[in-house]
């Protein structure tokens, strides 16, 4: 287990319930569709490093620093002895090739160079670290971590781990000698408290909650073809069974997410989730889980 894990972001989780209740634009189905398939190239990246040595490695998934006013993400921090790696993590897919200091696909347009992002990063971590008091080793890496990704005229002498090496880079890194100390758990816990949450770059899809499509969803697959017995919620699609409390409070938290400053009452539960038949039941889970209010004469609960 890592040190520090990795959560989906308020951001993909706003753009993925947009994507599912509304016909995003393209523009914002792109974003959508990039926030995606980045988290789900971390995610691999994650379980690889899962079986890494948890006494010689301490593993801190998902920085986001901020250093002079500066913000910066480090997808992979790994805490050893003597050196420390920030892994960048890229999920590209697909044929690009590398020409005069940059990254193209093939079809010729330019995208954003991963090695400037870590020239970046390192120059920022080096920063906070300087604050800190730290004189730290550090070695940053640019990992490509899907199989269907190639890039014609690689470097050779560039800080890049591609596919076919993931694997044997990891397995000769767990190898390695390391040997935590105290100063080592200081270092992860002072960069954790550092972490900050929230990104200030968050963008947002637009929404209104009319024209967003109603009806509690799978926890798996996302699908609304789902059943509501009396204790179960069962998704007709992919057989994924849930508790009907956990799926009316994951729905509660949804709709706040989406709308932060919405006021959560029976009725309004009641039409988000659609499949429930029951307010009581709604009004009984609602008064467990929050405290009400009276507004003149309807409760919400906060």
């Amino acid at each position: 287990m890592a040190y520090k894990d990795r959560i989906e972001s308020d951001e993909l989780k706003l753009f993925r319930s947009s994507n599912n209740r509304m016909v995003l634009p393209s523009k914002e189905k792109n974003i959508y569709l990039h926030l995606e398939k980045g988290y789900k190239g971390e995610v691999m990246f994650d379980q690889l490093t899962e079986s890494m040595d948890q006494k010689k490695f301490l593993i801190l998934n998902d920085l986001r620093l901020e250093t002079n006013s500066t913000n910066f993400q480090i997808d992979s921090f790994i805490i050893s002895q003597g050196t420390h790696f920030p892994c960048e993590v890229k999920n590209f897919e697909g044929d690009y090739y590398y020409k005069s200091d940059q990254f193209f696909a093939i079809n010729g347009t330019e995208i954003q160079n991963p090695l400037d992002q870590i020239k970046r990063s390192d120059t920022l971590l080096r920063q906070v670290f300087q604050k800190k008091k730290y004189s730290i080793s550090i070695k940053s890496n640019v990992f490509f971590v899907n199989p269907a990704f190639t890039l014609y005229q690689a470097p050779l002498d560039k800080p890049i781990i591609y596919p076919t090496q993931l694997t044997r880079y990891l397995e000769e890194l767990n190898a390695r000698p390391s040997i935590l100390t105290d100063n080592h758990y200081k270092l992860a816990e002072d960069l954790v408290k550092e972490h900050k949450p929230c990104s200030p770059y968050i963008r947002l899809p637009q929404y209104t909650y009319e024209n967003l499509k109603k009806g509690l969803t799978c926890s798996s697959c996302f699908s609304f073809l789902v059943k509501a017995g009396e204790t179960k919620i069962v998704c007709s699609v992919c057989g994924c069974m849930e508790n009907i409390e956990d799926g009316i409070l994951r729905s509660v938290r949804e709709l706040q997410l989406l709308f932060p400053d919405i006021k959560i009452t029976t009725n309004l539960i009641f039409e988000w989730c659609k499949v429930i038949e029951s307010r009581k039941q709604i009004r009984r889970i609602l008064k467990i889980h929050f405290k009400a209010f009276r507004r003149g004469k309807y409760t919400y609960y906060e």
